[in-house]
């Protein structure tokens, strides 16, 4: 196997392993820091970018492989039909070597591919479901806490209410206050009008 198929290989390996961890019934909080990691990470974020090249290389080995599969097939094919009743052995050893290294190569790019769309897709649907739980916690201390701020609330308006009915009473006092200094001026002033005018009739007599 050449050195590209190799390293399809190994990558291949690698997405497997990752693939096991990713699914793997970890503690809740293990995964959150796990996936927290991988998301914001600069340096995954950066073998991230490498592994989506080396996933180009890859589909190019791919459309390669599959056009060498069907070659092959084809001119294997076309040797069983052409060929007489006694066939060399050593050509038909190596036409089926050759459709073998076709189809594994085939199969190894095919299937890091698909693995690697459905590592993806893995990876971002546990994410949310992650964000969904916190979100979700979130939420439920914020039903809890309520209860609290409520009656904070509650004895902040009642603390209100009490101050705003004080200046009412307050107002009506005054109010009551200035009506009875209102009539005590004009009694006053009626009596002072009174006698004023019982002065100046005894001058005039």
């Amino acid at each position: 196997m050449t050195v590209y198929y190799t390293l399809t290989f190994m990558l291949l390996a690698a997405e497997m392993a990752t693939f096991c961890v990713l699914v793997a019934p970890l503690p809740h909080v293990v995964r959150k820091k796990l996936f927290h990691f991988l998301s914001e990470s600069p340096i995954i974020a950066k073998l991230a970018y490498g592994i989506k090249i080396a996933f180009i290389f890859i589909a190019i080995l791919f459309v390669d492989a599959v056009q060498r599969m069907w070659r092959v097939t084809a001119e294997a094919d076309l040797a069983k039909s052409a060929g007489s009743g006694a066939q060399d052995v050593r050509a038909e050893t190596n036409m089926a070597a050759r459709k073998f290294y076709a189809q594994r190569n085939t199969y190894l790019t095919g299937f890091c591919l698909f693995l690697s769309l459905v590592l993806t897709r893995t990876f971002y649907i546990l994410l949310d479901l992650i964000h969904a739980q916190e979100e979700y916690a979130k939420l439920k201390n914020e039903v809890k806490s309520p209860k609290g701020d409520q009656a904070k609330q509650i004895e902040d308006l009642q603390k209100k209410l009490a101050a705003t009915e004080a200046k009412v009473k307050d107002y009506d006092i005054l109010k009551k206050q200035a009506e009875q200094n209102a009539k005590e001026y004009d009694r006053l002033a009626t009596e002072l009008n009174a006698k004023t005018g019982n002065v100046s009739d005894k001058r005039r007599d």
